[in-house]
């Protein structure tokens, strides 16, 4: 393992996970009446599907905002690169659909919608990064990383699993 300086990640006091009121991660629908509310309800703006939508740009927004802060690559002394980062952003995804799927029915869909923004957002930055060409190919490559390295955490945190399993896969696909 590399010299990684944990104590620089707890310097600050434990705080709520509850984000503040004026946030600019914070979601909320906007509160129309009258005239407004009934147009936005005839185009479905309220409907369960749409509001979902909603909320999964909100959490892979979070999730993306963690990704992409310098803290944790200076944290764990990672080089910013496309792959280091892709590798964070699979992590990330694990832990939120795993957590989601925890909920039943509701939650799958829910992370299914994440994974469409996901998916999306990787495709914006698998061009940001230069590849124009054989775009398909590097999406479908992306997309076995992105299955393999979920199994292999699942696998590492599943009974038969030891101790150390999780940390010794996170290291290597980090």
């Amino acid at each position: 393992y590399k010299d990684v300086r944990l104590n620089s990640m707890f310097l600050s006091k434990p705080s709520s996970l509850a984000l503040p009121p004026d946030s600019p991660l914070r979601a909320e629908d906007p509160h129309y009446e009258g005239i407004k509310r009934l147009m936005l309800t005839l185009l479905l703006f309220y409907s369960k599907q749409s509001k979902s939508i909603r909320g999964a740009n909100a959490v892979y927004h979070r999730i993306t905002s963690h990704v992409d802060k310098p803290d944790i690559y200076e944290v764990f002394q990672l080089e910013k690169t496309f792959k280091t980062t892709f590798s964070l952003l699979v992590l990330h995804m694990w832990l939120v659909l795993r957590r989601l799927k925890e909920e039943g029915k509701d939650g799958v869909k829910f992370g299914q919608y994440i994974y469409e923004t996901y998916n999306h957002d990787v495709e914006l930055r698998v061009s940001k990064a230069g590849v124009n060409l054989l775009l398909t190919k590097w999406m479908k490559e992306l997309e076995k990383i992105f299955y393999g390295n979920i199994v292999k955490y699942d696998t590492a945190i599943s009974p038969e699993a030891s101790q150390d399993d999780l940390v010794n896969v996170i290291w290597r696909t980090i």
